[in-house]
């Protein structure tokens, strides 16, 4: 990153800016020039939109430049800077994070929200694991004790003054945490909850104590492999890692969420899903192309999945 000339936002900002004006100025017919100037930024308010944008991540910048090289790889898949400035998420903001595992997120989020800020990291509700049909008894019973486990771990990660961090489980908030957080993050999290919702009401719940944690007028973003719209709804339930957006819009809407933004900056069009596929073909997974060198190297070449970002706000 510190070889950048020039921020990647302020370049995206001023070739934006740019493919704007040329538009007019190409244009043979002047009414349309017109009207497109009208709607162009100018490069002095693109610049100064970038400087903005600049002086809120200069400190996201310093994180994501420390981070280990293989998390700085999925950087140009993932969009760590570009999405939580979408989110608006800022240093001293208490935020949630679904399913924040091993901390791809969480090495970037505790450091960047500082010693003024606040991570609670949220699991799935125990009760959904042993539904995968996959894991040991010893690993369920792992799931009983694993906000104790998560913390331990979390805070063993930083070795200098950082966001303070808890932690609990979908299904179990704790009063403490009521009304209390700025800002949910629920990324690449929602598949399993949707895909179980019918045994055990697993996502409604989560969004339930998603908006019971939120301060009024707290914000949601999600990131979330994004099945096409004209998919059949029994592929797109999760199992194969896809939800339509029109469904996380829904499901978010009906638990009293509004939507306040859909960008389209982690869609991949690389990423052209049939019914055949499930989204752990794709990097960092690569599940069923270990022994096929050529099959890898096509799954590599479209990159990580194709994603809805979306925002939403508990209501004021």
């Amino acid at each position: 990153m510190s070889k950048l000339s020039l921020h990647p936002v302020i370049a995206g900002l001023l070739l934006a800016g740019a493919a704007l004006t040329l538009t007019a100025c190409e244009s043979k017919d002047s009414a349309q020039a017109d009207a497109v100037a009208e709607v162009a930024p100018t490069v002095t308010e693109v610049v100064a939109e970038a400087a903005d944008v600049v002086m809120d991540t200069t400190g996201l910048a310093a994180v994501l430049a420390a981070q280990p090289e293989a998390v700085q790889a999925r950087y140009d898949d993932r969009r760590p800077a570009q999405t939580l400035a979408f989110f608006g998420i800022e240093p001293g903001m208490k935020v949630l994070e679904a399913l924040p595992g091993g901390g791809w997120y969480t090495k970037i989020l505790v450091p960047y929200l500082g010693t003024e800020g606040s991570l609670v990291g949220v699991d799935y509700d125990p009760a959904l694991f042993p539904l995968f049909g996959f894991m040991s008894d010893e690993q369920l019973k792992a799931k009983d004790s694993w906000v104790d486990t998560w913390l331990t771990d979390a805070r063993s990660w930083f070795d200098t003054p950082v966001a303070s961090i808890d932690a609990f489980q979908f299904g179990a908030l704790p009063a403490r945490l009521e009304g209390q957080l700025d800002a949910a993050l629920f990324v690449r999290a929602l598949h399993n909850m949707a895909r179980f919702e019918q045994e055990g009401g697993f996502l409604t719940a989560s969004l339930m104590d998603t908006k019971a944690a939120l301060k009024p007028g707290g914000i949601v973003g999600v990131v979330q492999h994004m099945a096409p719209e004209d998919a059949a709804d029994d592929w797109a339930d999760g199992s194969a890692g896809y939800l339509k957006k029109s469904f996380v819009i829904d499901a978010f809407e009906a638990a009293g969420f509004e939507l306040l933004g859909d960008s389209d900056l982690n869609v991949n069009p690389l990423d052209q899903p049939t019914s055949d596929d499930i989204v752990w073909r794709l990097p960092p997974t690569l599940s069923g192309s270990a022994d096929n060198p050529e099959l890898a190297a096509r799954m590599s070449a479209i990159g990580e999945s194709s994603r809805m970002t979306l925002l939403f706000k508990k209501p004021e």
